[in-house]
């Protein structure tokens, strides 16, 4: 379809260890450290194995996700060391070059952080570089729960009432975030190009140092290039003003999550009722003036601002892939593909982007997403899955023949 050297991906990856929550751990992990329920609220640090059961428990408390910085790498180690786990790569760049990968998209990602198991799980179509050749490894600790899962031991007793996913981290290498001196020249020949990672650092005179860095390497890009910029849970939450001050002039397409949303209005909000949303947007976009502002969610997908419409097929495929994920994990088919693709979307999903649409009009378009009930779903990277099929549906769109409005997935699988 296209050559990986017009798709750059970064900023960061990371070798994850993906472990599913029982009750049987947790129960024994609460009795070995005495942890009561008065407890389970996240705590301000995570210096140790207690803090992080601790953290864990709040969260399947209220079947929440969140990411956190560990100041103890060994506690990461000891907790994966408790229950059967996968080594996988991660990283919202590394996730999605991945899955573009699988949909026929080669890419090129700069990384911060390269090792044996790095060479051996990254698309053999896809190219890579990075600052530093040197091979380092700092494991993220990638945790999932099923709703349903209780937890009884002590005075605790609780249910997750929905599955979710949460990511421990201590990184230097992503904490530092080097850029590669190659990173200008390669965007100079690319149409597209994600910026993530920024939330894993914790320095902010390193941070400014890197974002003064970047824009001078996004001075490279050619006319018309696309920059699409991933928000994410910042281990140092001021640091994302930060962030976006310095790179609001340079990005095309802002995306976030509703995690992400609700961090910026200092409030909850109900993702169904079409006015609260419309307020959300309306207050997220005039905090984040990127051309296009795209929040998706587990209920729809949404683009917001002038040139909405432009990206239908974008939004759609990011759902679809992201609900093969949820129900298939890495193991899907293009049978699997198409079969999704045919299942009913949510009413009540269906509903709200009717109420939505007539609340903002043409500024607006939401893709509703599926109607799934999955016993044991995949919560890890359906963010970064819904990252992947959007941008290659948006490579698609930039080389197929013009007056072709063949939807980006009708080409992989039968509508």
């Amino acid at each position: 379809m296209t050559d990986a050297s017009r798709i750059v991906l970064g900023l960061g990856g990371c070798v994850d260890y993906e472990v599913k929550l029982t009750a049987e751990v947790m129960q024994q992990l609460v009795s070995t450290y005495g942890i009561a329920a008065a407890e389970l609220a996240s705590p301000a640090t995570v210096a140790n194995e207690r803090d992080l059961v601790v953290s864990i428990l709040g969260y399947v408390a209220r079947g929440g996700g969140g990411e956190h910085y560990v100041a103890a790498a060994p506690a990461l180690e000891s907790f994966a060391s408790r229950l059967p786990r996968r080594v996988a790569l991660g990283g919202t760049s590394v996730r999605a070059g991945i899955l573009m990968s699988r949909l026929g998209v080669p890419s090129t990602l700069h990384l911060v952080t390269v090792n044996d198991t790095v060479r051996r799980l990254l698309p053999p179509d896809s190219d890579h570089f990075a600052a530093d050749g040197e091979d380092t490894l700092y494991p993220h600790l990638i945790v999932q729960y099923d709703q349903g899962l209780r937890i009884r031991a002590g005075d605790i007793d609780i249910t997750a009432p929905f599955p979710n996913r949460l990511i421990y981290v201590n990184d230097p290498a992503n904490g530092a975030m080097a850029l590669s001196d190659e990173l200008g020249d390669r965007l100079s020949r690319a149409d597209l190009f994600l910026i993530s990672g920024f939330n894993a650092m914790r320095s902010a005179a390193q941070l400014d140092l890197r974002l003064t860095e970047l824009r001078g390497h996004l001075r490279r890009r050619p006319p018309g290039a696309v920059t699409y910029f991933e928000d994410a849970a910042y281990h140092e939450p001021a640091f994302s003003r930060r962030v976006l001050a310095a790179l609001r002039d340079t990005i095309d397409v802002y995306g976030l999550n509703e995690d992400e949303l609700q961090s910026y209005l200092g409030h909850p909000v109900d993702l169904l009722s079409a006015t609260e949303v419309a307020d959300a947007l309306t207050t997220v976009h005039a905090l984040v003036p990127a051309p296009t502002v795209v929040l998706h969610t587990k209920y729809w997908a949404i683009a917001l601002g002038p040139c909405a419409s432009r990206y239908a097929d974008a939004l759609d495929t990011g759902t679809v892939m992201a609900a093969v994920r949820y129900r298939h994990g890495d193991d899907f088919t293009d049978s699997d593909i198409g079969r999704l693709r045919r299942r009913p979307r949510r009413p009540e999903s269906v509903e709200f982007a009717a109420a939505l649409r007539a609340r903002l009009g043409e500024t607006v378009h939401c893709v509703p997403a599926f109607a799934l009930d999955v016993a044991h779903p995949t919560t890890v990277g359906l963010g970064d899955t819904f990252v992947g099929g959007f941008l290659a549906a948006l490579a698609w769109q930039r080389i197929r023949p013009a007056g072709d409005a063949t939807p980006f997935l009708d080409q992989i699988v039968d509508p």
